[in-house]
């Protein structure tokens, strides 16, 4: 089970660095999620999400697009250029069944690992 985890080094965990993202980043639409993202100077992509009670009111809700997320970026992460992603749920995500959440997620991570180091800056149209 050890492997299946989501190291700290793949997650963006302080107040700070979701503040700098949504200060400096671009966007990327889906249906059901937003990804905002901007380059960073580490070795790999990061990843946080925002699942607001605006989304759904029953945390079960929020949890289960929270984790389908988490297992989908888990397998793709090691294919993303070194960007920081915030990946934000639509209202829509909570009425959404899982395959469609996931298609949507496998359309954000395609666009996403498109990126080269200077696309991340801005260069290219999403």
């Amino acid at each position: 089970m050890r492997q299946c985890t989501l190291p700290r080094t793949a997650r963006l965990l302080k107040p700070g660095d979701f503040a700098a993202l949504r200060n400096s980043s671009r966007r990327l639409h889906a249906r059901h999620f937003i990804a905002e993202f901007a380059p960073n100077n580490r070795a790999g992509c990061r990843l946080g999400q925002a699942v607001s009670r605006r989304v759904s009111k029953r945390a079960v809700d929020r949890n289960r697009i929270k984790r389908l997320v988490r297992d989908s970026y888990r397998q793709i992460r090691l294919q993303l250029p070194a960007i920081d992603i915030l990946l934000i749920a639509r209202t829509s995500a909570v009425q959404a069944p899982a395959p469609i959440l996931r298609e949507d997620l496998t359309l954000l991570w395609t666009k996403l690992a498109a990126l080269k180091a200077s696309a991340a800056n801005g260069t290219m149209r999403g």
